[in-house]
C-alpha cells in the first residue's frame, strides 16, 4: 500500500517559519554529510558531564537532541552549556518536565501530578503547571519538554498512566494539555504531546511489552483523534509516539494488514506515523520515538532492523539507545541496505532542523543565549511557583466518601491511631512515614506506625515461643480479642503510597495475610473506625471496597500532606473533583 508523503510546510503550523529562518534550515541541511544526518536523528539520554565523553556524542556523531534526569541545576545547567558550546548544529535539550521543575532539577518546583491538577477543575492550573515546569526547566538550558501526557485512563489497572494523565474525560484531558502549552510556548519550550497512539486502555506497560490500544476506529477518532486533532490545530510542535499497537486503524488504512502489522508498535507502524499521524491528522511537526530501549520496542523485531525502520516509516528522531554508537552504525547500514531510503532520512532531518528554527536557537546560538546565565537559576522553586503548588495541593485532595461521618478528626475524638503506611519501601522509618506520624502527633494523637517489613508465614505458627519480640506481637494481633483491639486504637488509618513506576505489571494492595486471618488487612472494617488515604494511585477502593472514609489526594509531597492534614481536621474544605471514577465501575463498591 502507498504512503503518499506531504511536503514539508515551514511556514505553516507548527513552524511557522519566515523566509530567513527557512534560509538557515536548507543551508545547514546542505552543509551535512551523509554521516552528520544520521547523527541528528538520535537524542540520547546524557548519564556524565565529561567534556571528553560529550565530544564523542556531540561533536562525533552529531546527535540532534540529549536529555538528563533530575539533578543538581546548577550542575545541569552547566552540563547543557558544555554541550550547547560543542555543538555545531544546536541540539534540542529534552527533560520529562510532566510535573513541574522538578523533571530536571532536583531543587524545582514539584507542582503535582497532572492528575492532582485536573482535580482543582480549573485549567488556569494546567497553565501554571506548563509555566513552572518550563520557566524552571529554560533556566538550565531546556527548550523541549516530554509533556504533556494526553493519555486517557480508562483501565484503572494500568500501573503507569493513572496519576500521570488528566484523567478519563476527553475535554478534560484536552483544556488542561492546551493550557499546559501555552505556558511552554511563553517560555519558548517545544512540547511533545505523548503517547501517540494512546496510553491507559490497557492495562499493561508498555516499557515491558508492547501494549495495545483496543479501541474502535470510532471510538479512537471520538477519544485520542479528539485530543490529537486538537492539540495539534493548537501548535503542538512534537508528538512523541509510544511502543502501543492500535489494531483497528491499522487495518482501517491498510485493508490487506496481516496480524503482525496490526500488533506492530505505533513506533514502527508505517500506517499509525505515515497513514494516520501524518496523513489524517496532517500533523506537520517533528515525530519522536518513545524511549527505544523499552521491551515494547525492542521485542518487535531485530534492533538492527527496527533502529533504520522506525526512520522509514515516519518517526524523525530515536529517543534513548542500548548503545548509540551500534544504534548510529545500524543506522548506516541501514541506509547501505536499502531499509532506510536517503529522502526519508532527508526529510527527517529537515523536520528536525525546522523545529530548532521555529524554537529561535539558531539566532540564540548566534547570540550566545542558548544556555542562560547562572543568575536564572533564581527562578527554580522560586517562591512564587511554590505558593502555586501549594494552591493545588488545596484545591484537588478529594474527598470520595465518607460513609460514617467519620471526618473531622481531634485527639478528643480518636486519640489512639493505629498507622499503617502502604508503600514499595516497607520501612516505618523512612522519611514518608516519619512525616505523618510527626505531623499527626503534633495535632496531639499518640501514633503507633506497623512496621510493614514483618509479616507471618505458616511455620510460624509452629513454635510461637522461638519467634522474635516483633512476630510475637503480630501473632497476637491476629488472635486478640474484638474488645481488646477497641481498648487499643481509637481509629485505624491507612496511608497508601503506591506511587506509578514503570516496569510494573501492577499496583494493586498487597496484605499481610495468613490463613484468612487479618493482620494487617481491614478485617475490622465493621469493629473500629477506619480511614484510607491514597496520596498516588487513585483507585484503591477496588482492593478496599470496605473502608467507608476515602481520600485520594494523586501526590505524597509534603505540600499534600499538609492539604490533607488541613482538611481531616476540619480547618479546610474537600474541593476536588475527581478526574476518574475511583469507584471502578463497580457501582456495588
Amino acid at each position: 500500500m502507498r504512503f503518499d508523503r506531504k511536503e514539508i510546510d515551514y511556514k505553516g503550523n507548527p513552524f511557522f517559519l519566515d523566509d530567513t529562518d527557512i534560509q538557515w534550515v536548507k543551508e545547514t541541511f546542505d552543509g551535512m554529510n551523509l554521516e552528520e544526518k544520521c547523527g541528528q536523528v538520535f537524542c540520547p539520554m546524557g548519564f556524565s558531564s565529561d567534556e571528553d565523553v560529550l565530544k564523542g556524542i556531540v561533536s562525533g556523531i552529531g546527535v540532534g537532541g540529549m536529555m538528563y534526569r533530575s539533578g543538581s541545576a546548577k550542575e545541569i545547567q552547566e552540563t547543557h552549556r558544555k554541550i550547547q558550546s560543542l555543538a555545531k548544529i544546536p541540539l534540542l535539550i529534552a527533560a520529562n518536565t510532566e510535573s513541574g521543575g522538578d523533571g530536571l532539577a532536583i531543587e524545582g518546583t514539584s507542582f503535582g501530578k497532572p492528575m492532582a491538577v485536573a482535580a482543582t477543575n480549573d485549567p488556569e492550573n494546567g497553565y501554571r503547571m506548563g509555566y513552572v515546569a518550563c520557566k524552571e526547566g529554560a533556566a538550565l538550558g531546556l527548550n523541549w519538554s516530554f509533556a504533556p501526557i494526553v493519555d486517557i485512563n480508562r483501565d484503572f489497572h494500568n500501573p503507569i498512566t493513572n496519576v500521570r494523565t488528566f484523567g478519563d474525560d476527553p475535554e478534560k484531558i484536552v483544556q488542561f494539555a492546551s493550557r499546559y502549552m501555552d505556558g511552554a510556548n511563553e517560555n519558548d519550550v517545544a512540547v511533545s504531546i505523548k503517547h501517540f497512539p494512546g496510553d491507559g486502555i490497557d492495562e499493561r506497560d508498555q516499557h515491558i511489552l508492547t501494549s495495545v490500544n483496543t479501541f474502535s476506529v470510532k471510538e479512537w477518532d471520538d477519544s485520542f483523534g479528539y485530543i490529537y486533532k486538537n492539540l495539534i490545530e493548537k501548535g503542538a510542535k512534537t508528538v512523541m509516539v509510544g511502543h502501543i499497537a492500535q489494531p483497528a486503524y491499522v487495518k482501517e488504512i491498510n485493508k490487506e494488514a496481516d496480524r503482525k502489522s496490526m500488533l506492530m508498535p505505533a513506533s514502527l507502524s508505517k500506517e499509525l506515523i505515515t497513514g494516520l499521524l501524518r496523513g489524517r491528522l496532517g500533523f506537520n511537526g517533528l515525530i519522536t520515538t518513545d524511549a527505544t530501549p523499552m521491551v515494547g520496542f525492542t521485542s518487535a523485531m531485530p534492533r538492527h532492523l527496527a533502529i533504520p525502520t522506525a526512520i522509514e516509516n515516519g518517526c524523525d528522531m530515536i529517543l534513548f539507545n542500548k548503545s548509540l554508537d551500534e544504534d548510529y552504525e545500524f543506522m548506516l547500514k541501514g541506509l547501505e541496505k536499502g531499509l532506510l531510503s536517503k529522502d526519508r532520512l532527508d526529510e527527517a532531518v529537515l523536520r528536525i532542523l525546522a523545529t530548532k528554527a521555529s524554537l529561535g536557537l539558531h539566532r540564540k546560538q548566534k547570540e550566545g543565549r542558548l544556555v542562560p546565565c547562572e543568575d536564572a537559576l533564581s527562578v527554580v522553586g522560586c517562591t512564587e511557583h511554590r505558593s502555586w503548588a501549594k494552591e493545588v495541593a488545596d484545591k484537588s485532595v478529594t474527598l470520595v466518601r465518607d460513609e460514617k461521618a467519620l471526618l473531622p478528626l481531634s485527639p478528643k475524638k480518636y486519640k489512639r491511631i493505629y498507622l499503617n503506611v502502604i508503600d514499595k519501601d516497607k520501612n516505618p522509618n523512612s522519611p514518608f512515614v516519619q512525616m505523618w506520624r510527626d505531623k499527626l502527633t503534633a495535632e496531639g494523637f499518640e501514633v503507633t506506625v506497623r512496621d510493614r517489613r514483618v509479616g507471618i508465614v505458616p511455620s510460624d505458627f509452629m513454635d510461637p515461643s522461638a519467634l522474635s519480640n516483633e512476630k510475637k506481637a503480630l501473632l497476637h494481633e491476629m488472635y486478640r480479642s474484638i474488645a481488646e483491639m477497641k481498648e487499643a486504637f481509637d481509629l485505624y488509618l491507612y496511608v497508601c503510597n503506591m506511587e506509578n513506576a514503570s516496569n510494573n505489571t501492577t499496583l494493586r494492595l498487597n496484605w499481610n495475610v495468613v490463613f484468612g486471618l487479618g493482620d494487617d488487612a481491614p478485617w475490622h472494617a465493621a469493629e473500629i473506625p477506619m480511614m484510607m488515604i491514597s496520596t498516588a494511585y487513585p483507585y484503591h477502593l477496588f482492593d478496599a471496597p470496605m473502608i467507608g472514609t476515602y481520600i485520594n489526594a494523586y501526590s505524597g509531597n509534603e505540600d499534600f500532606v499538609n492539604a490533607i492534614l488541613e482538611k481531616i481536621m476540619g480547618r479546610s474544605e474537600f474541593y476536588g473533583v475527581s478526574p476518574i471514577d475511583p469507584f471502578c465501575g463497580k457501582d456495588y463498591i
